[in-house]
């Protein structure tokens, strides 16, 4: 009896429990969006998570903005909830972007004479967030490449990426101290899907046809290395992120984890099938009201050890600043970028950031094992300053001007790096 008693209780407690919730349950009874003027609302509207009819969560509403922030078409994107009883009308305020970016881009070729890229990207194509557009590139050689991506094509989470590119240049490589200098063209196709997990995490899978060719230059003729090479190559591509990221125009906090692996088959001899594999760890942090600390460590390691012709670079507009166009090929490589970007000037949509930056990388060479990526002469330290001028309403409107001196290496080089958006 006792027993019985008790259980009745439970049941009536449990059945309590049950209709206070269900009485408490708040539910969403409009979604509006303001602010638009390219954007289409329904593709919004289909992105988001929080849904009409549904359950209010404050929790998924905070989601979706972040998640919105990190659109390339929209620059800043707010929200406001009002709590009716049992209903909730939420309202996303949106600051737009302009999407449609030309780009130019100079240095100096590895001939000294004048490189040039010209570019043109439309990062909201049809007012879906879709990317559309092409560059072209002469660095001795012409190159040429163009590109669309809609990464939610199909639903909002599934996308696809198409793109062709033709790229020539002047390849130095390395042997024994010596350089042989190459004309090297890759013309390629590349078809790829897109998949958001969840707000978290990403994933790309994809696949890779290239014609592959170096044809010698000049330089010193190296007996062990053939004038001429050519390769046809299928590449199997994957790319994962996690990103836990949040953006408020020039700040960022939080870190994102990038893994791009290649499996690279149909070569031959000193352009054999190869597993190519790189991580990105980056990690930001605001410093007060105006500076904001950001890192970025890279772990690069390529199958293949037996031949100069490797698939990573020193190179000043990738992991460098200061070393200089190309000074170095390795099949492994371990580097870190530090930088303290303050904010000297913020009026309205215009910022002036200073930057204070040390990149620091290693690597292993040809044929030597990995263990050498630690030796001292395997070491390349650079510091420097630079300056960023910023449109907060443009997308990825950052000019980005560095320079940077050796502190510790072989490269005894400096110089200044010039470019578009921020460097990581």
């Amino acid at each position: 009896m006792l027993k019985t008693n008790t259980m009745r209780v439970f049941v009536i407690l449990l059945l309590l429990v049950s209709f206070t919730t269900k009485a408490q349950e708040i539910i969403v009874e409009s979604i509006e969006i303001t602010g638009l003027k390219r954007t289409k609302e329904d593709f919004l509207i289909r992105l988001i998570k929080t849904k009409v009819n549904e359950q209010y969560d404050s929790l998924k509403v905070a989601t979706d903005v972040e998640r919105l922030n990190r659109l390339p078409a929209i620059a800043k994107a707010t929200q406001q909830t009002t709590i009716t009883g049992k209903k909730a009308s939420i309202t996303y305020e949106i600051v737009e972007n302009f999407t449609i970016i030309p780009g130019v881009r100079t240095s100096q070729a590895n001939d000294d004479s004048f490189a040039y890229r010209l570019s043109l990207f439309e990062f909201n194509f049809l007012g879906r967030n879709q990317l559309i557009g092409g560059f072209y590139s002469r660095n001795i050689f012409d190159s040429y490449g163009a590109f669309w991506e809609a990464p939610f094509l199909f639903t909002n989470k599934l996308g696809l990426g198409i793109n062709f590119q033709n790229n020539v240049s002047r390849e130095p490589i390395f042997f024994n101290d010596e350089i042989t200098n190459y004309k090297r063209s890759i013309p390629s196709g590349e078809v790829y899907v897109l998949y958001e997990k969840d707000f978290h995490n990403k994933f790309e899978l994809g696949l890779r046809y290239s014609q592959e060719d170096y044809e010698y230059l000049d330089g010193t003729i190296i007996e062990e290395l053939p004038q001429e090479l050519d390769a046809t190559k299928w590449t199997i591509l994957s790319e994962y992120e996690r990103n836990h990221l949040v953006i408020d125009y020039q700040y960022v906090s939080g870190y994102r984890n990038l893994f791009v692996g290649q499996y690279v088959f149909g070569g031959t001899g000193l352009l054999n099938d190869a597993l190519i594999v790189r991580n990105d760890t980056e990690y930001f942090k605001k410093v007060g009201k105006r500076g904001n600390f950001a890192s970025r460590l890279r772990l690069g390691f390529a199958s293949f050890n037996d031949t100069p012709f490797t698939p990573f670079v020193i190179d000043n507009q990738f992991n460098i600043r200061g070393a200089g166009n190309v000074v170095g090929r390795q099949t492994a490589e371990l580097i870190l970028n530090t930088e303290y970007r303050h904010t000297l000037l913020e009026k309205d949509w215009f910022v002036i950031q200073s930057n204070t930056f040390i990149d620091a990388g290693a690597k292993r060479l040809p044929e030597n094992s990995i263990n050498s990526i630690f030796n001292e002469d395997s070491t390349n330290v650079y510091g420097g300053v630079g300056i960023r001028f910023i449109h907060k309403r443009i997308f990825n409107a950052v000019i980005r001007i560095d320079y940077g001196v050796r502190i510790v290496g072989s490269q005894n080089t400096s110089g200044i790096v010039f470019g578009i958006g921020q460097y990581f």
